[in-house]
């Protein structure tokens, strides 16, 4: 399934349940689960990358990215949803866990790294200043979700680089169960509150297609 050409036909409509919802963004990331090779057929070099333009996203971006959704939700419910979510960011330094992750990989993101996912960074970061409630939710539980299937991938590419350091891994691929879960019972609050029906009918998927070809990116980093 290719996000960024999903015909409208196939996606799930907005006034179906959640768990249409849901069950669609998981199988959108399970594609992209799969377009990560295995660690064992990488090179050193390659799965360095991977690890590096990951780093080169999440390590700035994460916190800004959450921190627009809390700016553009209606609810209480996802308001506080999301507040809690950044405070755990906040408060247990989660950008110098992934530092750490990515140092002990000898992985650190360099100027070539950061080059190779800037476009779409770019419009990722210009679909959050659109302040878009209901489609920005969606995004971030997709990306939430992707997250917490990710972390024994990155774990297992970094362990292949000789790192021992898994705080990073570790904590995400626990708390992201309970981030992601929450995160779609905002989503479902914001749809409800929609004030103009166009933000879930036609643009709801719009920040998970930007997403999705930032992570592609990243899986790019193989080759």
């Amino acid at each position: 399934m290719n996000l960024m050409k999903s015909p409208s036909s196939v996606l799930p409509s907005p006034t179906e349940s959640t768990d249409s919802i849901k069950k669609y963004l998981g199988q959108a990331g399970n594609d992209l689960i799969n377009s990560f090779p295995d660690g064992a057929q990488l090179s050193s070099s390659q799965r360095r990358g991977i690890i590096a333009r990951y780093t080169a996203v999440l390590e700035g971006n994460f916190i800004y990215w959450m921190t627009g959704a809390y700016m553009a939700v209606r609810t209480d419910e996802a308001r506080n949803i999301i507040m809690e979510n950044l405070h755990e960011e906040v408060r247990d330094c989660h950008p110098g866990m992934m530092r750490r992750f990515a140092r002990a990989a000898h992985a650190c993101p360099e100027a070539s790294d950061a080059e190779a996912v800037n476009a779409n960074l770019t419009n990722v970061r210009l679909f959050i200043g659109q302040m878009k409630p209901a489609p920005l939710v969606a995004m971030m539980a997709f990306f939430e979700n992707f997250i917490m299937r990710f972390m024994p991938i990155l774990e297992d590419y970094a362990a292949r680089q000789g790192s021992k350091e898994n705080e990073y891994t570790q904590v995400h691929g626990v708390c992201d169960v309970k981030h992601s879960e929450e995160l779609y019972q905002a989503l479902e609050a914001e749809i409800v509150a929609a004030d103009d029906p166009r933000e879930v009918e036609e643009y709801l998927y719009e920040g998970v297609h930007l997403l999705r070809a930032l992570i592609g990116d990243m899986a790019a980093g193989a080759r």
